[in-house]
């Protein structure tokens, strides 16, 4: 008898668990730099997402009369939490990331039958899902602890998750006050509601957020190098292919220049390819070995389509970055893009 497994396959001799490892693992850095720009929220909510993850894993195996163990051990709802986690504002309620992991683990991956089976990327789901129904928490960004008077403690960030105010009564919006007109915003909103004010970018530059780098704002540039060099560690190692990461990077690179040079008061290049999610989504969203095509070609035209789907939210969308949305409708794609993507087999001959 054959054991039939559902994917992600891997003809390499890794296991799932290993892989999911080692994508943890090339995260860590761009985790450690969120962590040194906008505080140890980040890390209550990492813990937060992980810890609840795993619960809703048991809870599910249990019910679903699976090996909790093997389920569990896989690393992939870790991952996914992780991802989710990284995605949101470090001071979010708590409850964001409850919802936000719940909708993920359950709409995103058990509804279709566990991993292997999902049709979307599972921590998207749940950032959409937040994104649409908070919008409000879920763009209340922290600027860099830098720039604040008195940078949250540990203990501060626990409180601002949990009751919205520090351990001495300051709000979110009272501790980033003393910094004009940039609370609540990251690079990407900044200069998109700029933009439509019809700034300049000289004028939108002033911000103390753009101070500091010039590819992106402050910090942003950092955590987007940061997943630049998890990502190639995960090519080198061979735990991802190129063609998606080059694919929607390139595009990105593409129509952001053909925008920065027809366009009018547009962002260069480099500074689309270093703010926001982009390189994250790049390595780390996009790659995802279950909801993206599986031929070579097939990621190919993956990517581009991320890309340009991408580069359609932020230059005419009503979000600033867009990349769940990019991802969910490129996974809509996929079945059809395998369909006609797929090698032909050696001596058969398709009928007309």
């Amino acid at each position: 008898m054959f054991k039939i497994a559902s994917s992600p396959h891997s003809h390499s001799g890794k296991l799932t668990a290993r892989i999911m490892l080692w994508v943890i693992l090339a995260m860590l850095p761009a985790l450690f730099m969120q962590i040194h720009y906008f505080g140890f929220g980040v890390l209550i909510q990492v813990t937060l997402a992980i810890s609840f993850a795993l619960l809703l894993e048991f809870i599910v195996t249990l019910l679903r009369k699976k090996s909790k163990l093997f389920y569990v051990s896989d690393f992939s709802v870790t991952l996914t939490a992780l991802i989710l986690a990284m995605a949101i504002p470090p001071y979010a309620p708590y409850w964001i990331i409850l919802i936000g992991i719940f909708c993920a683990v359950i709409l995103g991956k058990h509804v279709y039958g566990g991993l292997g089976q999902n049709l979307f990327n599972p921590a998207m789901v749940g950032y959409v899902v937040l994104l649409i129904s908070f919008p409000v928490q879920m763009t209340n960004w922290m600027p860099p602890v830098s720039l604040l008077q008195e940078p949250p403690t540990i203990i501060d960030a626990y409180s601002l998750i949990f009751t919205q105010v520090s351990s001495d009564g300051f709000s979110l919006h009272q501790l980033a006050a003393s910094i004009d007109g940039i609370t609540s915003a990251t690079p990407l909103d900044t200069v998109k509601t700029g933009l439509k004010s019809h700034q300049s970018l000289t004028e939108i530059n002033q911000s103390p957020l753009f101070t500091q780098s010039i590819f992106a704002g402050l910090g942003w540039f950092q955590v987007n190098l940061a997943f630049l060099l998890g990502g190639l560690f995960l090519i080198w190692k061979k735990i991802i292919h190129w063609h998606i990461p080059v694919a929607l990077l390139a595009t990105v690179f593409i129509f952001s220049s053909c925008a920065w040079i027809f366009g009018h008061n547009m962002p260069s290049p480099l500074w689309q390819l270093f703010s926001g999610a982009t390189m994250f989504c790049a390595f780390f969203i996009a790659t995802d070995p279950v909801t993206a095509s599986i031929t070579h070609k097939g990621k190919l035209i993956f990517g581009v389509l991320v890309g340009l789907l991408l580069c359609l939210i932020r230059f005419y969308g009503g979000y600033p970055d867009g990349v769940a949305f990019a991802i969910l409708l490129a996974n809509i794609c996929v079945p059809l893009i395998d369909q006609y993507t797929r090698p032909r087999v050696s001596g058969h001959f398709n009928r007309k």
